[in-house]
């Protein structure tokens, strides 16, 4: 005896694609939104990078010092730390250690437990210009830091 299966029909394959995508789908209001943070994403990098180009440093190197002073406290950051968080390859995150030493803006050294491993730390030099630059980041961004932890949450969450 053959067995005959039912064929679903493409009509109906169509109408749960359909359902689908328009679950997915965003409106006009998504997308404006969106082109909106990032328009204003944007601006402030902008602003940012003239604020620490007027400092005599990089946007690198600011955005560096803040990843230092704000994600490991007063704890030294490893190299390769700190290339992951600013999203760049552990020999440039190197390089960038390396010219942030000889301005001395960050303290290099050997981590005493795995001597392959390197350690920074920011300076007081490092911490004036980075006090400096934040204030008017905070100051242009007119908000408090704890909007700034929210905006952070959502952002995380959006990621995952």
């Amino acid at each position: 005896m053959i067995r005959l299966e039912r064929r679903r029909s493409p009509r109906s394959d169509r109408a749960k694609s359909s359902k689908r995508s328009k679950a997915n789908a965003l409106n006009p209001v998504d997308y404006e939104a969106l082109a909106q943070f990032r328009y204003r994403l944007r601006l402030f990098l902008a602003f940012s990078d003239m604020k620490a180009k007027d400092a005599g440093v990089t946007s690198q190197q600011y955005q560096a010092l803040l990843a230092i002073r704000g994600l490991s406290s007063q704890t030294p950051m490893f190299v390769g730390e700190l290339s992951r968080l600013l999203l760049i390859k552990h020999h440039t995150a190197v390089e960038l250690v390396d010219r942030m030493v000889k301005l001395g803006l960050l303290k290099r050294m050997v981590d005493a437990q795995d001597k392959r491993r390197v350690l920074v730390t920011v300076t007081k030099r490092g911490q004036l210009l980075l006090r400096k630059i934040a204030a008017i980041h905070f100051k242009h961004l007119g908000s408090s830091s704890r909007l700034l932890r929210k905006i952070s949450k959502l952002l995380g969450r959006a990621s995952q």
